[in-house]
């Protein structure tokens, strides 16, 4: 996944710097290739997004095997610097749960404090709820904040497709000086 996250932020990169420069340099070319690739990421975000869609039982599947790893991770960590253990702080923090739906998740919070957030280990045991529901809850009663954030891109996409385009008819349509 860090992997992709790279690829796509060096992509948007090389992207951004293609608009930047196609405007200054005033450059037809530039900024129609600064078009095209708008286009394909606009394609390839809405097939993505499509996909997830269709795919969002999967996906919550997935993040929560990939909770369940850095959970056990977090168990066996002794150092305060285990990324599973800042891994599982971060997902019982934004979804205030505690611990996978089993026996030992159900356990987890009268042994290891530091693992879930909250003051007393009482009410971290009363009141935070496993977090296999929370991650189904997010997937199935959220989705629709993750379809207006894509929304949003999508317009900001369209009009920085028409903004690029406009400057370059503009450009051709420009008397020389």
């Amino acid at each position: 996944g860090i992997y992709i996250l790279i690829a796509v932020g060096a992509v948007m990169m090389f992207v951004g710097f293609l608009g930047c420069y196609g405007a200054i340099q005033e450059s037809q070319c530039l900024l129609g290739t600064f078009f095209t690739c708008l286009v394909i990421l606009f394609a390839c975000e809405v097939a993505a997004g499509i996909w997830g869609f269709v795919n969002k039982d999967q996906i919550a599947k997935d993040v929560k095997q990939f909770y369940d790893q850095a959970f056990q991770q977090a168990l066996m960590a002794e150092s305060e610097t285990n990324n599973g253990k800042a891994v599982v702080k971060t997902f019982h923090e934004t979804l205030n749960c505690c611990g996978p739906d089993n026996v030992i998740g159900a356990i987890t919070p009268l042994w290891r404090k530091d693992l879930c957030s909250g003051d007393s280990l009482l009410e971290n045991f009363i009141e935070a709820s496993n977090c296999h529901k929370k991650i189904d809850e997010l997937f199935s009663g959220k989705l629709y904040l993750i379809g207006i954030a894509a929304i949003v891109v999508a317009v900001i996409m369209i009009f920085e497709m028409i903004l690029s385009m406009v400057l370059c008819c503009g450009i051709r349509n420009s008397s020389v000086y």
